[in-house]
This record gives structure tokens, C-alpha cells and sequence, in this order.
């Protein structure tokens, strides 16, 4: 498989790349047109982005680059998988990560199926340069607030392991609004042992005031929340 990397040094692994680049986001362009390709590239490296290219969705697919952070630049009709089977393949396989769709075969319909899918932009060629930066621009800024929403879960998933069964209980409790006093009937303990629970709690939780509690209760994935509502109303 030949993967084209025209800014890219081919003397080290595309990984490597990446990581000497401190993660600079990574601009993922697919289109069958070497021709655009090598334009979108040249404007893509002028606005300070890495872009790299790929003729064909099974060429990005067989390639490591997809949990690069970054956007996409898709083109619609191409040989084989086109980029609206793309973009489902990735909603399928949980990366949301933002594409731009970029064609000259765009209709209504089409464009609705993208956008409606969670697509940044859908462009038709020509297009302005402006304009298409300001997609990608978009685009990245939404990867990193995803990326940064995502890092602050698994932290907070993180601290969660470190609780105690009965912790954990408290925690669902304070979080629900509940005070000590009926925190500890319902668990049938004193208010002094969920005085000691609940402090427990915010140390391992790094929480510095019951808010900044509630609020990393909130990240975590919803079916989680709800058991635990569950138990504290049942």
C-alpha cells in the first residue's frame, strides 16, 4: 500500500511523526484526484497543519492515522467506499473524529445525509481557500474539545476506582442532593461515618468543594449515573 506523505519525511514511521510533532493535529485528506490532493496539502501546511493524503478510503483505512487528532477533508465519490460510507464506518466503530466533505458532485440530499450525520462542512469544489480553512479550523477545535471532554472522563473514571463500595455509595448520595443526616439512615450508619466517607471522597475524587464534586459525578457515562441513582431512590 503506497501512502503519499508529501510533507511528510519518509525516512521515519508516520507514529514517529506524531509524536515529534507533539501531536500536531493532523489534517487527513482522501481523494482520488492526485491533483487536489497535492493543492489541498500545499494550503493545509500554509495555515500551520500537518496534512497527509490518501486516494482512497481503504488506503486510509489500512493506514495509522485515524486516532491522530485533527480533522478530516473527504471527497464524496471515489472508487470503492465513497466518503459518506466513510463517515459511517467511523460512526459505527466510535470516532466521531469531524469531517469536512469537499466535492463537485454535491446535491441536496447528500448534503443533508452528511451534515445531519454530524459532518463540520459540506463544500463544493472550487471552493474558496478561506473558506475551507475556516472548516478545517473548526473541525480541529472540535477534535481537541472532544479529545479534552474525554481525558477529563477517564480521569475522573480513574479516581472513581480508588472509592471504596461504600464510598461510592456516599458519593451517589451527595451528588443527588442528599444530606448526611439522610445519607446516614439510608445507609445505617452515623453522620460521623459519613462525615469520614464523604471527606474520603474528595480526596480521592481531587474535588476541592462539593460542586467541583457534582460536577466530576457528571462526566461520568450516564448508565453509570443512573444505577446509581437507582440505588439511592430504591
Amino acid at each position: 500500500m503506497r501512502l503519499e506523505q508529501p510533507h511528510l519525511r519518509r525516512s521515519a514511521p508516520l507514529s514517529s511523526q506524531r509524536n515529534n510533532e507533539a501531536e500536531q493535529p493532523l489534517v487527513i485528506i482522501v481523494d482520488d484526484d492526485a491533483a487536489v490532493r497535492e493543492g489541498l496539502s500545499e494550503l493545509i501546511l500554509s495555515a500551520g497543519f500537518q496534512p497527509v493524503c490518501f486516494s482512497s478510503t481503504r488506503e486510509l483505512l489500512n493506514a495509522d492515522v485515524l486516532d491522530s487528532s485533527g480533522c478530516l477533508i473527504l471527497d464524496v465519490r471515489m472508487p470503492g467506499a465513497s466518503g459518506l460510507d466513510l463517515q459511517l464506518h467511523l460512526a459505527q466503530t466510535g470516532n466521531p473524529k469531524p469531517i469536512i466533505f469537499l466535492t463537485g458532485h454535491g446535491d441536496i440530499p447528500m448534503t443533508v445525509q452528511a451534515m445531519k450525520a454530524g459532518a463540520v462542512d459540506f463544500l463544493t469544489k472550487p471552493v474558496r481557500d478561506q473558506t475551507l480553512l475556516d472548516a478545517v479550523i473548526a473541525g480541529v477545535a472540535a477534535d481537541a474539545a472532544r479529545r479534552a471532554a474525554s481525558a477529563v472522563v477517564k480521569r475522573n473514571l480513574e479516581r472513581l476506582e480508588t472509592l471504596t463500595p461504600r464510598e461510592r455509595e456516599v458519593l451517589c448520595q451527595v451528588a443527588w442532593g442528599r444530606l448526611n443526616k439522610q445519607i446516614a439512615f439510608d445507609l445505617g450508619i452515623s453522620e460521623v461515618t459519613v462525615k469520614l466517607h464523604r471527606g474520603n471522597v474528595m480526596r480521592k475524587m481531587e474535588a476541592a468543594s462539593i460542586g467541583e464534586l457534582i460536577r466530576a459525578w457528571e462526566t461520568l457515562p450516564a448508565p453509570m449515573r443512573e444505577a446509581g441513582a437507582n440505588k439511592t431512590l430504591a
